[in-house]
């Protein structure tokens, strides 16, 4: 039998455990009027067609992408938010002008390739020499005396984005160990129609710099299979590009101050630039618009959630990652309030679940507000990362969300078919797609901004 005073525990515990349980499925309601305004709505979808086709490509350091900033801000201050700022930010200014690759031995052919960003030029006569294809770092330890004075290809398949991505990273500074002159990567997708796949690579204090572009799926099997069959293959590689001094550029703040809690927080948002290839469309234009347009979704239904819900659109994503850091920097003091993040990176498609950096008590919490969206969208939550640009807040142990999507149902890989190429535009987004993310993306904000208490850190 308890005594008086384990008695009075046990109720104490009963009590704090009602206290901070959230009644999550009293949204139901809220979450299906929130879906049918998403679903009845194209001005979102309208401003991402506005953003890609006017200014096209947005990579940090250009004009393109502070022109993109300057129409944001103006059109999120007719929005009738509580607040529009920016933020300056130093940001890598990298830039590509011409380049050239033409196989010259056994036959004459022209190649098509990107430069990496981040990668130094060849020099106006280029760089001849003969190739030898890898299929990775072990390979290419294994025939290390025959990488001296070559342009080495690495011929690496797509498993998935973060296990084969190295190679686009880091595969100069493997070459360059070796005493290769240049280094040339398999685009990292897992489909082609001969389009070349660009991003940032980095260089190594104490090993040589040597230019570094990524080709076609194509060209890399076509030059594995002359090497399978005794033929050693000659290209001239040319790249006129350069890294310059840091430019300016602005991270975008907007806020819907919360009706109880204005000084508590959510952050949801994208990253505004893009590589300077297409349009940025997927990555991330489709993104910021799907978080815009969530905010303005909610204040358009005069849905103003307990606590304030915070949009970002961080600069210099992609090389980089400079703009997350300076907001993190920016405003480190007010991380006690911030009680949630949400970022979505991997293109507009349809929804299919949430990745989850946090405690299992919240991704429960998770997990209920993602079954109050089963009418309309099916979603899976894991654990995983949120974001490149909220990396910083989830670190720091704030709760985050990525929006995992699909297409065609053949799964999220689908993505990587337009991921930093000529075809990320915007006739590649639809507009139903695009809909499902928004209600989606303006559900979860809400419920998390809104619920009685914080999300468990």
């Amino acid at each position: 039998i308890l005594s008086m005073r384990a008695w009075w525990s046990v109720l104490l515990c009963c009590f704090v455990v009602a206290v901070q349980c959230n009644n999550i499925t009293a949204y139901a309601g809220l979450v299906d009027t929130i879906f049918t305004g998403a679903l009845n709505d194209e001005v979102g979808y309208q401003r991402l067609g506005e953003m890609c086709n006017t200014f096209g490509s947005r990579l940090s350091g250009s004009e393109s992408l502070e022109q993109a900033i300057d129409w944001t801000v103006q059109q999120l201050k007719t929005d009738g938010f509580d607040s529009v700022t920016t933020e300056d930010v130093s940001v890598p200014n990298w830039v590509r002008r011409n380049e050239k690759l033409t196989m010259n031995h056994p036959r004459q052919k022209h190649m098509d390739l990107l430069a990496l960003g981040g990668s130094i030029g060849t020099g106006t006569e280029g760089i001849t020499a003969d190739v030898l294809v890898v299929s990775g770092y072990d390979e290419l330890i294994r025939n290390a005396s025959l990488a001296q004075g070559k342009i080495v290809v690495f011929n690496a398949p797509f498993v998935s984005y973060g296990s084969t991505v190295t190679y686009r990273t880091n595969g100069a500074v493997e070459a360059a160990k070796a005493g290769a002159v240049a280094s040339l990567t398999r685009s990292i997708t897992p489909f082609s129609l001969y389009t070349p796949h660009t991003g940032v690579m980095y260089y190594e204090d104490g090993v040589s710099q040597i230019p570094s572009a990524a080709i076609t799926i194509e060209d890399a099997n076509l030059l594995q299979s002359l090497q399978d069959n005794g033929v050693t293959p000659q290209l001239t590689l040319f790249l006129d590009c350069e890294t310059l001094p840091n430019a300016q550029s602005r991270n975008v703040i907007a806020e819907l101050k919360g009706s109880v809690l204005p000084d508590e927080f959510i952050v949801i948002g994208g990253h505004i630039d893009s590589w300077d290839v297409g349009s940025g469309a997927h990555d991330d234009a489709g993104g910021i618009l799907q978080t815009w347009e969530a905010m303005r979704l909610l204040a358009s239904l005069d849905m103003r959630p307990r606590r304030t819900i915070r949009l970002v659109f961080w600069t210099a994503e992609e090389n980089g990652g400079s703009g997350a850091d300076t907001y993190f920097a920016n405003h480190i003091e007010e991380l006690g309030n911030n009680t949630f993040c949400f970022e979505t990176d991997s293109g507009t498609f349809t929804p299919v679940g949430f990745s989850f950096a946090g405690t299992e008590a919240a991704k429960a919490e998770i997990s209920q507000i993602a079954e109050l969206m089963s009418k309309h969208v099916q979603l899976t939550v894991t654990s995983g990362g949120a974001g490149a640009d909220v990396s910083p807040l989830t670190s720091a142990g704030v709760p985050g969300v990525g929006l995992n999507v699909a297409a065609d149902g053949v799964g999220t890989d689908t993505y990587f078919w337009y991921h930093h190429t000529r075809a990320d535009t915007f006739d590649h987004v639809d507009l139903s797609e695009f809909k499902l993310c928004v209600g989606t993306v303006a559900s979860l904000a809400y419920v998390v901004a809104d619920m009685e208490s914080n999300l468990p850190k």
